[in-house]
């Protein structure tokens, strides 16, 4: 069997192949960081920018012009928190809820089509162990704690 670093690569580099071709979708192109933008704001109920960027694990700098890019396409829009002024709220417009759902339905789609080469044990154990090994980095003080699911 290879190494565990080896399959991890291999995975990660079959989901980034599939990232850059599913992130388009009616006439725009979203990036693969773009698309977990998106992602995170459909996921979470107006969160603020700083709350998205990190749960992404990205400085808010380079937040922030990702942010700006997806505000000119009309993905997001970005508001002041009334109650305190040097807060931004993000939320999806339609255009970026359509997007963010589209997206959403090809990897869904994608993996279903993967899980239907599976039987049902293999896919409910496969599941189980990413579950495992997403708690598991969670509890890392290397790199991956402070990241929320």
């Amino acid at each position: 069997m290879k190494n565990a670093r080896e399959l991890f690569q291999i995975m990660t580099r079959r989901f980034g192949l599939l990232n850059k071709t599913c992130c388009s979708v009616g006439g725009n192109d979203v990036s693969l960081v773009q698309s977990h933008i998106l992602y995170e704001i459909d996921r979470q109920h107006n969160p603020s920018m700083q709350q998205i960027a990190e749960t992404l694990g990205t400085d808010i700098t380079t937040f922030s012009r990702q942010v700006q890019s997806l505000i000119k396409m009309n993905l997001v829009k970005k508001t002041q928190d009334p109650q305190d002024r040097r807060v931004y709220t993000l939320a999806l417009t339609t255009e970026g809820k359509f997007i963010a759902t589209t997206i959403d339905q090809q990897m869904n789609d994608y993996l279903n089509e993967v899980f239907s080469y599976m039987t049902e044990f293999e896919k409910e154990t496969v599941l189980h162990s990413v579950k495992i090994f997403n708690d598991a980095m969670a509890k890392s003080n290397k790199c991956c704690g402070p990241l929320s699911e």
